[in-house]
C-alpha cells in the first residue's frame, strides 16, 4: 500500500517545524493513539517492560533547543512506540519499532515494523519540509506492506484512516507551535531559535542537522 500527501502549517518557519518534529515527546503527544514513543538500544524490544517504565512519565514538549538537543531523533537510532489505531471494526494495538534511516535538514526518512494480535505491517516513510507563502509545507509519503485483518479490509478502507491520522497529527503540531508563539510573545518561554548567543546558535544547528559551513552561509 502507498500513502502520500501534503500538509501546510501556517504562520511558522521551516526551522521551527523541523525543531518541533525533532522532539520525540512532541511526536508522541501529537500522534493519535500513541501511548508512548521512546528510544531503544535495538529492534528486539520487550514492550511489557516499556509499558511499566513509561507508565508514570511526566514529560512535556518544549521549544527549548537545549532540551530538544538532548533527546532529538538521531540518524541510525531506534524508537519503540505503542499505538492503537481504529480501522473499521478492528482496533489493533501495534507494538512498533522505527529506525531513523536518514535525517538531513529539511528531509527525514524512517523504516519500521509493527505487530498486533491480528495484524502486522512493514513500512518505509519520508517527509520533506519547504517554505510556502503562508508557512511551511510538509510533503510526506509512506509505503507499507500490511498483513492480517487490516490487510483484508483493503486500501479503500485503510487509506482514509491513514489520512485522518496524519491530518490530526499535523494539526496537533501546528497547535503546539502556535501556543509557543503566543507564549513567546508574552515572554513566558524562551524563543525556539535564540540568536543572541553563539553556543545557542550552534545547538539549534545541531538539532537542525546543519554543518558549520551551512550556518556561516545562512
Amino acid at each position: 500500500m502507498e500513502f502520500s500527501g501534503t500538509f501546510e502549517l501556517e504562520d511558522t518557519t521551516v526551522d521551527e517545524v523541523w525543531l518541533a518534529l525533532s522532539d520525540p515527546v512532541l511526536i508522541e503527544q501529537s500522534l493519535p493513539g500513541c501511548q508512548f514513543l521512546v528510544e531503544v538500544e535495538d529492534t528486539d524490544v520487550d514492550f511489557d517492560e516499556l509499558r511499566e517504565a513509561t507508565a508514570d512519565r511526566e514529560v512535556e514538549p518544549t521549544g527549548d533547543p537545549e532540551v530538544i538537543a538532548q533527546r532529538a531523533f538521531e540518524e541510525g537510532n531506534h524508537y519503540a512506540a505503542l499505538m492503537q489505531i481504529s480501522v473499521g471494526p478492528v482496533n489493533p494495538t501495534f507494538e512498533t519499532v522505527v529506525t531513523i534511516e536518514n535525517r538531513e535538514y529539511p528531509e527525514m526518512s524512517a523504516v519500521g515494523e509493527g505487530s498486533s494480535s491480528n495484524s502486522s505491517f512493514e513500512m518505509a516513510s519520508g517527509m520533506v519540509l519547504s517554505e510556502t507563502d503562508n508557512g511551511v509545507g510538509v510533503e510526506w509519503e509512506t509505503e507499507a506492506d500490511v498483513f492480517g485483518k487490516v490487510a483484508q479490509m483493503g486500501q479503500r478502507v485503510v487509506n482514509p484512516v491513514a489520512n485522518r491520522v496524519v491530518k490530526r497529527f499535523f494539526s496537533s503540531v501546528e497547535d503546539e507551535l502556535h501556543d509557543r508563539q503566543i507564549a513567546d510573545d508574552e515572554g513566558e518561554i524562551p524563543a525556539d531559535e535564540p540568536d543572541t548567543d553563539e553556543s545557542d546558535r550552534g545547538l539549534v544547528d545541531r538539532v537542525l542537522g546543519r554543518s558549520d559551513s551551512d550556518s556561516s552561509s545562512s
